[in-house]
């Protein structure tokens, strides 16, 4: 399947029914009164959080979504039929925007939840309405009030706990593949990844986290370079941000502090906020690294690029150091966890210090 992660939709909920003029007309009861009742609701729009889906791909192809407009009445005391409802199936992690005001609408953030996105016309008043004790014979009715139109935005940033940064070939779909069930395009040239990947890795039975390799980052991807740009969006909702770097590129004349630094430099452009998101390094390949040159090649890469935080040397190939790295990812997650739960009150008389 194609992957989509953004597209425009037009929607219309449906307009509201005409109310009317009507009056009882029976045998013997030559003054029936009026009896004309409501036009119907138009239809609403609504969209739900589908966690089946992946992607926009059927708004890209699918652009107008209109729903029913309600039923003028009849008469006869009878009120219009409320217009058909539709419902619009979007991947979790989808945020609507107007397309027009660049105002955020909506983010779909939890599986099932569902919003409205357009609100149907009220159905307009029958003569009935209007009906007094010194206006027996109302002859007043109104029309159906119009359904919302909007058009909207869909832009889909992938919920996980962990994402994957790195040049092309730095061994990011490898990992992935590694560390959980993901299977994703794994091949000796750039740009294998043309889409982001999800994997559910899982530490024990009851313990997992969920991680994303995005398409590699080249220079200059932050102004539209390569393909990676496209896809840092997908990276914003993570909570770690794991920086592969190549420890044993096929050119000698590449540098990996060089295309390292290149990496922060794109992330720094393109928005604060993910530059400054916790980030550890992991030094991939090192299987193709001769034994007795690791430990001089880590530390020398670690001095040029003056990094502080966390270091793991692994090679997603033979999975060598791949078990320790998924633990102390998921630590640090259940840490970030806690930390974000509210503050639970405790009242003190049933606290063990008002026991004592």
């Amino acid at each position: 399947m194609k992957f989509v992660d953004e597209a425009y939709i037009d929607v219309a909920a449906g307009d509201g029914g005409n109310g009317c003029v009507s009056f009882r007309h029976e045998k013997y009861k030559e003054f029936g009164g009026p009896n004309g009742g409501d036009g119907g609701r138009g239809g609403h729009v609504f969209a739900v959080a589908d966690p089946n889906l992946n992607t926009l791909v059927d708004f890209r192809y699918s652009r107008r979504h209109e729903a029913r407009r309600g039923e003028h009445d009849m008469g006869s005391d009878m009120f219009g039929a409320a217009g058909n409802d539709i419902t619009l199936k979007m991947p979790v992690g989808t945020i609507i925007t107007d397309a027009e005001t660049g105002e955020v609408l909506y983010e779909l953030l939890t599986p099932g939840e569902v919003i409205t996105i357009a609100k149907g016309g009220d159905g307009g008043f029958g003569n009935m309405r209007f009906k007094s004790a010194i206006n027996r014979a109302p002859r007043q009715k109104t029309p159906g009030w119009p359904g919302e139109a909007k058009k909207l935005k869909l832009e889909l940033k992938v919920l996980a706990d962990v994402g994957l940064l790195g040049m092309p070939n730095a061994g990011k779909s490898t990992l992935i593949s590694a560390i959980s069930n993901a299977r994703p395009k794994i091949a000796d040239y750039p740009f294998t990844t043309l889409h982001p990947n999800l994997g559910v890795v899982r530490v024990a039975p009851e313990q997992s986290f969920v991680v994303a390799d995005v398409p590699g980052l080249i220079e200059g991807a932050s102004e539209g370079a390569g393909l990676g740009h496209q896809f840092l969006r997908h990276l914003q909702r993570t909570r770690l941000l794991l920086h592969l770097v190549d420890m044993a590129p096929f050119d000698d004349s590449v540098d990996p502090v060089a295309q390292a630094k290149a990496i922060v430099n794109e992330l720094k452009k393109y928005d604060t906020e993910l530059y400054e998101k916790p980030r550890w390094l992991v030094l991939n390949k090192l299987d193709m690294v001769p034994l007795e040159e690791r430990e001089a090649r880590v530390k020398d890469f670690v001095k040029r690029f003056k990094y502080k935080g966390p270091v793991f040397e692994i090679s997603a190939l033979t999975h060598e150091g791949c078990d320790a790295l998924k633990k102390a990812i998921y630590r640090h997650i259940k840490s970030q966890q806690v930390a974000e739960q509210p503050d639970v009150y405790v009242d003190p008389r049933f606290s063990g210090e008002a026991a004592e």
